[in-house]
């Protein structure tokens, strides 16, 4: 799971959803990560905040950058980041979507 302060997201974004996951592990044997101080260096956030509403996403990005500033700037902190940023009304037509793949009837979707 995610080993960083995931307050400043919290703080700012005030997310519906928060799923933070550490791919680290697949990354170990990397050129780059030999002689890391940090084994935790790769992460994957997804994010789910009215705050991105009518911005880009360049712009929700550099957002969550700001917000991870010291982390990724710290020695043996964050190497790579990724996100996905969605308002609400964005990640429920996703998972409408991903649920209508499934054949799952769209009154499901929501309920797991």
């Amino acid at each position: 799971m995610f080993s960083m302060s995931a307050t400043p997201i919290t703080e700012a974004l005030k997310p519906t959803t928060l799923e933070s996951y550490n791919d680290s592990s697949m990354h170990a044997h990397h050129k780059a990560m030999q002689g890391s101080v940090s084994k935790e260096t790769h992460f994957r956030l997804v994010i789910t905040s009215e705050a991105f509403k009518s911005k880009t996403q360049p712009a929700r990005h550099r957002l969550v950058y700001a917000l991870l500033k010291e982390e990724l700037e710290r020695e043996g902190g964050i190497h790579a980041l990724q996100l996905r940023t969605q308002t609400p009304e964005e990640e429920e037509r996703r998972l409408a979507r991903e649920n209508a793949e499934k054949g799952r009837p769209i009154a499901e979707v929501g309920k797991g």
